[in-house]
């Protein structure tokens, strides 16, 4: 469900483009709603001013799709001004324009556009008339066209986007409207935009009270008297409570109406059982509807203190996190629904109960997911503030714009059960200077005004120098951001034993060391990797790298073909690194033994690692080259002791627990055959793991991660291509190119692999895989049918698959 949605679609017909008449038999019958404003624009890339203009010739542009990211869609080159923190992709001036018509019976109520994101410098016109530039690209906005509609005639809405000045971000952003637009019409009595707030002040087994705070208005000259109805269903539609309230406002003004609503017996919310339960605010004159909204919220409660650490619903819990940066790999910074919900599927199923949108608040479609699946979520607002980090970044307009994109996200988001809290801001430059704590009590004060239930944090770090000078500053937070400073954690808490810390970034490479921290002390209540996944730009951080190649950090110097970060637990294409799994091992139960091999140094030289990187470690015992030469085995168990057999010879035995971080490397001569790791327990094997040499490649295959979806012109299928032998296994060492062809009513809109070095166009149909993978990502369309997707490769055994899009 939406977060915010308003109904009923009767006047969804009569504002269609395709200019249906209209009836008036519906005013009196919910006619007010919001429509999908993503379909048919026109787009060219390159600056035209009068594009703007009602009668503009856009014949030749293009036609697509919202969400739309032009970036993606282009060559990286070393050239291009986003260099290696943009990844190397072009940026520009782009053009949108959409026309529509709005019936004449609807003139005198409140017409206005949502964006749900532009990056960036989003100057929105409606016929020739300029509405305003929202340059922050990250949160959402709306403009009033009602002064400015033809009704009964065509409409033209227009978008200029300016991603030119750069840098002015440190990853990728992507350019265009990369998330959902939305055209709403409202009476002049409504729902304010992100008028409905929902807490949860008392919770207990037996009852929850819900309070619904609605800020309604009055954009008329004249008292109006109104009802306010609110109910609370649960997820089977059942109610679980209503209040009603007779209102009266003042003409052209505000009023925010409170309903405390008593719901028994009440299903929580947390990661293990997302339970939510929808509000439904309904505004009624004379009896008849003229306004309703639904917003789906959990019920919860959070306590966090230096004793009892992190308290969700009244029992501990470690907040196992990992950071994410906006984009959907591949895909670019496009925030398609199914895109964000896999992301967060993605990151359930590596064990993460947590994650911190760095550093920037995500899409509404990613918050959404986290809801119903069970994410929490520190939402993070920006990631400077007033000293810049890149020359056009956040700083240029903190002053002007930080009260009107703290509101925005806060006021957007401030019902997701998930967020459990708010960040304002990310390794200030400012940090040690005075200035720095009012900002902060600034920023923090004006967060805890707009929403009082939930702790602020930012993130901080010094890199080691003059830690205890950020005390004032630490004071001015509910908790506590530590990036990269847990070894300072014991000696802060000497010092202020109140002080509730959370470490908002760390090294892949010490999960142990943080693991045992945050279990060991109840004051640090949890640790976010740096990152949780692969993402664009940022370019190089993460790599390893071999005898011959460049040495140095990713700021250092531009590494290019580098264009994305590999410091994640999960790759670009969602596959899991040998990290992922033993960072899950630490956290959870649900996988106790894992195998992995140490890739060997070459006879040329030794491989080295940067900061933010790991050993590469593969799920491959295929090493032509290494005959009897000694290769490194990983085993993560949690039982106490590991066996290694190779063909079946016991190699040998090793502890694997609390002391040795749950962790054994074996050294053996390499030789093909079968590697088995098994779990030893009171001198029992129980659990087991393999891996075997493979045979030369022979064919493909491709596998959906769902083989239905929905003909809304939206929905998504993730293909993963993999190249096998003749038993069906994984060639780990596999670089064939693959060329892929589509049938049906759908189209393949990116293809490509974990290879953050391959410069391939992510748009172009023909790519190599790497490490034996690669990924193709389909849209369907508008109709029901089959897509057939058609995978050929010099040398294999061509691969097809069926995809069924239903209505």
């Amino acid at each position: 469900m939406k977060h915010y949605l308003k109904i009923n679609f009767l006047v969804l017909l009569s504002i269609s483009i395709f200019a249906c008449s209209y009836n008036k038999e519906q005013q009196n019958e919910n006619v007010f709603g919001k429509q999908n404003f993503d379909f048919n624009w026109k787009f060219k890339l390159g600056d035209f001013p009068m594009a703007a203009n009602l009668n503009f010739d856009d014949e030749n542009w293009r036609t697509l799709d919202i969400p739309h990211d032009w970036s993606v869609e282009g060559q990286i080159s070393p050239e291009n001004t986003t260099g290696n923190d943009g990844g190397y992709f072009p940026a520009g001036i782009g053009w949108y324009r959409k026309d529509f018509d709005i019936s004449k019976e609807l003139e005198g109520n409140k017409i206005s556009i949502y964006f749900e994101g532009v990056y960036m410098n989003a100057e929105v016109f409606i016929n020739g008339k300029s509405l305003g530039v929202h340059p922050y690209g990250y949160t959402s906005f709306e403009h009033d066209l009602s002064p400015y509609i033809q009704y009964g005639n065509k409409n033209t809405l227009a978008v200029r986007v300016d991603n030119s000045q750069q840098k002015n971000c440190r990853w990728y952003s992507g350019s265009g409207i990369y998330r959902h637009v939305w055209l709403k019409v409202n009476s002049p009595l409504h729902i304010a935009n992100w008028g409905v707030g929902i807490s949860t002040p008392e919770i207990s087994s037996e009852r929850a009270t819900v309070q619904v705070n609605t800020t309604i208005q009055n954009e008329t000259n004249q008292i109006q008297s109104l009802q306010l109805i609110t109910k609370i269903s649960n997820s089977s539609g059942e109610i679980a409570g209503k209040e009603e309230q007779e209102i009266e406002l003042k003409p052209n003004g505000k009023q925010v109406v409170t309903q405390n609503i008593e719901v028994t017996n009440p299903k929580l919310w947390c990661p293990d059982y997302p339970n939510l339960y929808v509000a439904t605010s309904t505004l009624k004159k004379r009896g008849e509807n003229i306004d309703q909204e639904e917003n789906s919220f959990g019920i919860r409660s959070i306590e966090y203190s230096a004793d009892k650490g992190f308290i969700l619903n009244g029992e501990s819990i470690k907040l196992n996190g990992g950071c994410v940066h906006h984009d959907n790999g591949i895909l670019g910074a496009a925030a398609y629904d199914r895109a964000e919900e896999r992301k967060v599927e993605l990151l359930k199923a590596a064990g993460y109960n947590s994650v911190r949108t760095a550093h920037n608040p995500p899409s509404e479609g990613f918050l959404e997911a986290c809801d119903r699946l069970g994410l929490l979520v520190i939402d993070e607002a920006f990631d400077g503030w007033r000293e810049k980090k890149t020359t056009h970044d956040y700083a240029s307009i903190f002053d002007e714009w930080w009260q009107r994109d703290i509101e925005a996200m806060v006021l957007r988001d401030r019902n997701h059960p998930s967020i459990v809290m708010w960040s304002s801001g990310n390794e200030i430059i400012e940090r040690t200077k005075p200035e720095a704590v009012e900002t902060a009590r600034l920023l923090n004060s004006y967060i805890r005004e707009l929403d009082p239930t939930r702790p602020v944090t930012s993130a901080m770090t010094s890199w080691d120098q003059g830690w205890d000078i950020f005390d004032p500053l630490m004071a001015e937070h509910d908790i506590c951001g530590y990036n990269y400073m847990m070894h300072e954690s014991e000696g802060d808490h000497e010092r202020d034993p109140s002080r509730v810390i959370v470490q908002t970034e760390s090294y892949p490479k010490d999960a142990f060391y943080n693991w045992k921290m945050v279990q060991d002390h109840s004051y640090i209540i949890g640790d976010f990797v740096w990152t949780a996944m692969d993402y664009l730009g940022e370019s190089s951080i993460g790599r390893y790298y071999y005898p011959g190649e460049p040495e140095g950090q990713h700021w250092k110097q531009d590494f290019y073909p580098w264009h994305g970060a590999y410091c994640g637990d999960i790759d670009l294409i969602g596959w899991r690194k040998p990290i992922s799994h033993y960072r899950d091992l630490l956290w959870n139960n649900t996988e106790k033994i894992y195998m992995a091999v140490r890739e060997p140094n070459p006879s040329e030289g030794e491989i080295k690692t940067t900061m933010w990187a790991v050993w590469p470690t593969w799920e491959s015992w295929n090493w032509p080259g290494y005959e009897g030469k000694p290769i490194e085995v990983e085993v993560y168990s949690k039982y106490p002791r590991v066996r290694l057999y190779l063909d079946n010879e016991l190699i040998a035995e090793q502890k694997t627990g609390l002391d040795q971080e749950y962790k054994a490397i074996f050294t053996l001569p390499y030789k093909k055959g079968i590697l088995k790791a098994v779990g030893v327990q009171d001198n029992q094997e129980l659990e087991s793991c393999i891996l075997k040499t493979e045979k030369e490649a022979s064919q493909i295959k491709l596998t959906a991660d769902r083989n239905t979806i929905k003909s809304n012109g939206q929905d998504l299928t993730f293909v993963t291509v993999e190249v096998k032998d003749s038993d069906g296994q994984l060639v780990s060492n596999a670089d064939n190119s693959v060329s892929f062809t589509i049938t049906g009513p759908g189209k393949i809109i990116g293809v490509g692999n974990a290879n953050l070095k391959d410069e391939t166009a992510y748009n172009v149909h023909t790519h190599k895989v790497w490490k034996g993978r690669a990924l193709v990502v389909i849209k369907g369309g508008k109709e029901a049918g089959e897509i057939k997707l058609k995978a050929i490769s010099s040398g294999l055994t061509e691969a097809s698959l069926i995809v069924n899009l239903a209505e």
